[in-house]
């Protein structure tokens, strides 16, 4: 068991303007006590997952409002088994219907936050369903 500090990758994948979401989840992970790296907008799946990559994260956070969840994922999804980084958890919030909660769970997205969860769910879910990736 490492006792270092789990590293979170937050991210607004797609054309999606909208990041005072993603901004308050950041800092919410942060003041929980965990690293965070937001990315910023604008970020498309490649970008993503090379941030994912360069700073070692354990977990990525997707901010998804744009209806785009059902693409944005899967490429992501996809794009990080091609560079062998599925050890990563990968949760993500938004605009999400319940109808496409079980796809995206079943293409391996480990959590989904929809419009009215709390930020302390989140950091909550965050501690019980991420570990540190070894190695």
């Amino acid at each position: 068991m490492s006792d270092r500090t789990l590293r979170i990758l937050v991210a607004k994948p797609g054309l999606d303007g909208h990041d005072r979401g993603a901004k308050i989840i950041a800092r919410a992970l942060r003041d929980a006590g965990f690293e965070v790296i937001y990315t910023g907008l604008h970020q498309t799946p490649e970008m993503i997952v090379e941030s994912a990559l360069q700073e070692d994260v354990d977990a990525i956070g997707l901010s998804i409002l744009s209806g785009a969840h059902m693409t944005l994922f899967p490429a992501i999804l996809g794009r990080m088994k091609d560079r062998g980084l599925e050890g990563i958890t990968v949760f993500g919030g938004g605009i999400i219907p319940e109808e496409d909660i079980a796809k995206l769970e079943t293409l391996g997205v480990r959590g989904i936050f929809r419009p009215g969860a709390t930020t302390e769910q989140i950091v909550q879910w965050v501690r019980q369903n991420v570990q540190v990736r070894e190695g």
